[in-house]
């Protein structure tokens, strides 16, 4: 019989946080992929068993950083101007809302998006020159699971482990 598997809470909503909780949870499967655990609980739907029983938890985390690129001064200061962007049009809608101005909506527009970008491009070129040329790569960070358990409600664990057994003894059987 597995072991029985706690889960900690997250730190969420109290109504949010029970949806990824179960009253001790046993192990039902381990599986190396996503697809093959969420077949799993396919099959335990289609076998009308209680899915709302079971959760799927990703296990063996694993950090993977995917680098994309060189960071040079051009690509810091396009990053600077396209974050700055944004900023420069709420400050020109701030100016157009706020200032009692007989310039035209479209020049303060284009004011607040001078300064936005502007803005975005000092801070940026700031940050990259202070980092003295560390970490001088562009990258996307990601966390992945490298194996992947279907944990189930104590209540229900051993029918679960049960018509999982079924549906393994039915695959072996089944000729290739």
């Amino acid at each position: 019989m597995p072991p029985s598997v706690s889960i900690r809470r997250l730190p969420h909503s109290a109504a949010a946080s029970r949806l990824f909780e179960l009253d001790y949870p046993q192990l039902v499967g381990s599986y190396a992929t996503y697809d093959e655990a969420q077949e799993a609980v396919d099959f335990l739907s289609d076998s009308r068993f209680a899915v709302a029983n079971l959760m799927i938890v990703g296990t063996n985390l694993r950090s993977v950083e995917r680098v994309t690129g060189r960071r040079t001064w051009g690509s810091v200061l396009l990053q600077g101007a396209v974050s700055g962007f944004g900023t420069g049009v709420v400050v020109g809608l701030m100016f157009y809302m706020f200032l009692q101005s007989e310039n035209t909506f479209l020049t303060l527009i284009l004011s607040g998006l001078g300064l936005g970008v502007t803005f975005g491009m000092l801070s940026s070129a700031l940050a990259y020159a202070l980092s003295g040329g560390r970490r001088d790569f562009e990258s996307m960070q990601q966390v992945v699971a490298t194996g992947y358990e279907v944990l189930c409600e104590h209540k229900v664990a051993a029918e679960a482990r049960e018509l999982l057994a079924n549906r393994a003894a039915a695959k072996v059987a089944e000729p290739h």
